[in-house]
């Protein structure tokens, strides 16, 4: 859990205006040093909302859905349209961007590395794993015996 309860009041019954008590479902995930967190949280879903949330949902599950709550209600603070869905698609894109640019440098290195051995005379390694002397060196040079 976030923090136990303290005889100051938690984020949420600070932010309500309201006595805190020992059985508080806000406290244990809304400390009183988070208020931005609770308060974030009740603009987007509402605290009698948040609070059935939290009655429904398993104790040992209810920190991370907090957590959830919390990402969601910020997500949707700074884009009200499309919440986490837009910082989803945001990062979907940078990785196609970023997939397109490592599979044209692995082209690249494919090509360079190509055009290296041939012009080099190397031999090539096929994809059976022998390798084929250049006409260059003599077999015993390549460990023919």
């Amino acid at each position: 859990m976030a923090s136990s309860y303290s005889n100051s009041p938690c984020a949420a019954c600070k932010f309500l205006r309201r006595k805190c008590n020992q059985d508080c479902i806000f406290a244990p995930y809304f400390p009183p040093e988070e208020p931005h967190k609770f308060a974030n949280v009740h603009k987007i879903f509402g605290a009698s909302n948040v609070s059935k949330i939290l009655n429904e949902v398993l104790p040992h599950q209810r920190e991370d859905t907090v957590n959830s709550l919390a990402y969601e209600a910020e997500a949707r603070i700074k884009d009200p349209v499309y919440g986490c869905v837009g910082a989803i698609s945001v990062l979907q894109r940078q990785l196609l961007k970023l997939q397109k640019e490592l599979d044209a440098t692995n082209a690249d290195l494919i090509r360079l590395n190509h055009q290296g051995s041939s012009s080099l005379g190397l031999g090539h390694v096929h994809s059976d794993g022998f390798f084929n002397c250049p006409s260059n060196l003599s077999n015993d040079s390549c460990g023919d015996s």
